[in-house]
């Protein structure tokens, strides 16, 4: 079935490209921190950027944009709620408290001018600006002696190495620079190959279910491309590393709607469907806003609220699908 090929290359190609581009770095010497905050940090997004970009160009706004937000909503309700009944979480660094407010407000933002205009070239190059101004505060912030913990840029790449070491900087087998260009590359074309397979496969299911596009995007496209998250935040739970895990999920909502809607938006202008504008960004806001009333408050996200956080997106599920 080419939606499930899709996302299995998708997978596959996402770690592959970040293993390769990891020892490339690495080799030519750039910084572990660079690599970190980068390569690293931001890998486990691609299958969400290529899988938004390639809708975008097809003319499916319903998965490109579905994709986003439902990747958001599923980061917070479904991987956070798992992460939080493996071990419980307790968010007690100042700086991903910092970041949980950066996610809060990006997503509100998205959501407002979603409602009020198309999403032109001019908002997707505003959005890559703002995240390249994200990223640089980040480095400023990692490269001198943080008190109040790290933020959720080092975070998102700590998860990834600890749940995958052969990604981390430094790490891997010896070999060649042009091996692991070519790691890259091969990761890089299952990634777009995957992108493909997947935006075509969920296209003829929603045509055989009678169903739309965006419900979809929504489900299976966002679930499907976010795994890496799962896998990364599950294993820090595991790890007994709370903050990483919370610290991989704002990461990664704020790349979504920055990196890969300012992105989608750059080179497939469109409009968000009205169904996501009317329902799904108001959920997405509402979930990122209960879950940094956890952090603030100073309350765990325990087992008791990652069972509720489950809950609720078994009953959004419940809500969306026809």
């Amino acid at each position: 079935m080419p939606l499930f090929g899709g996302l299995v290359l998708l997978i596959v190609g996402g770690e592959l490209l970040v293993r390769g581009a990891v020892q490339v770095a690495t080799r030519l010497g750039v910084s572990p921190l660079v690599i970190g905050l980068t390569l690293v940090g931001f890998g486990t997004s691609t299958p969400e950027l290529v899988t938004s970009l390639q809708a975008g160009l097809a003319g499916a706004p319903g998965i490109a944009y579905g994709n986003i937000v439902g990747s958001n909503i599923s980061n917070i309700l479904l991987i956070v709620g798992i992460a939080a009944l493996v071990c419980p979480i307790a968010v007690q660094s100042g700086a991903l408290k910092r970041d949980g407010g950066v996610m809060v407000a990006v997503v509100a933002v998205f959501a407002g001018l979603s409602a009020l205009m198309p999403m032109g070239t001019g908002i997707g190059a505003a959005f890559l600006a703002a995240l390249a101004g994200y990223i640089y505060l980040a480095f400023r912030q990692e490269r001198v002696a943080v008190p109040d913990g790290h933020g959720a840029v080092y975070d998102k790449s700590a998860a990834l190495q600890d749940a995958d070491p052969g990604a981390s900087p430094g790490a891997g087998p010896g070999g060649s620079l042009v091996l692991s260009l070519a790691t890259a590359g091969l990761g890089l074309g299952l990634v777009v190959l995957g992108g493909h397979f997947l935006v075509d496969g969920a296209v003829s299911l929603a045509r055989d279910l009678e169903i739309s596009e965006t419900v979809i995007g929504l489900t299976i496209v966002a679930i499907g491309t976010s795994m890496p998250e799962l896998v990364t935040s599950v294993m820090a739970g595991i790890r007994r590393q709370s903050d990483v895990a919370f610290g991989n999920i704002v990461g990664s909502n704020i790349y979504n709607i920055l990196g890969i809607g300012g992105m989608t938006a750059l080179v497939a202008p469109g409009t968000v469907p009205a169904e996501i504008v009317g329902f799904d960004n108001l959920v997405m806001v509402g979930v990122s806003v209960l879950m940094m009333v956890f952090a603030y408050t100073g309350l765990r996200i325990g087992r008791r609220e990652g069972g509720l956080l489950l809950a609720g997106y078994g009953g959004y599920l419940y809500a969306i699908w026809p």
